[in-house]
């Protein structure tokens, strides 16, 4: 299954519509009812330099995508670093 953020190549393998596959960005998995092993999936449609050309909802096998980048791993939420052992110098 297709996670927010993934690179996915979509063709005739997902989908008899796609006969000249797309590439996309995954932006959810929609939870709408559907047929057994077939998916919902909101997506930017990508052009050849990466930049997104078409928000679109695609009916979709998640068998037949093609994932040619997963999703970047989440960063660590911004916060404070530690100051164990850390003393005044003289100074302060």
């Amino acid at each position: 299954m297709p996670k927010p953020g993934d690179l996915v190549q979509v063709t005739r393998a997902a989908s008899v519509q796609f006969v000249e596959p797309i590439r996309c960005r995954v932006v959810r998995v929609l939870d709408w009812i559907t047929y057994d092993g077939w998916v919902w999936l909101d997506v930017y449609q990508l052009d050849g330099r990466g930049d997104a050309v078409a928000r679109r909802s695609i009916f979709v096998r998640p068998a037949g995508l093609r994932v040619l980048r997963p999703a970047p791993a989440p960063r660590p939420a911004p916060g404070l670093r530690p100051t164990a052992g850390l003393r005044p110098t003289a100074d302060a």
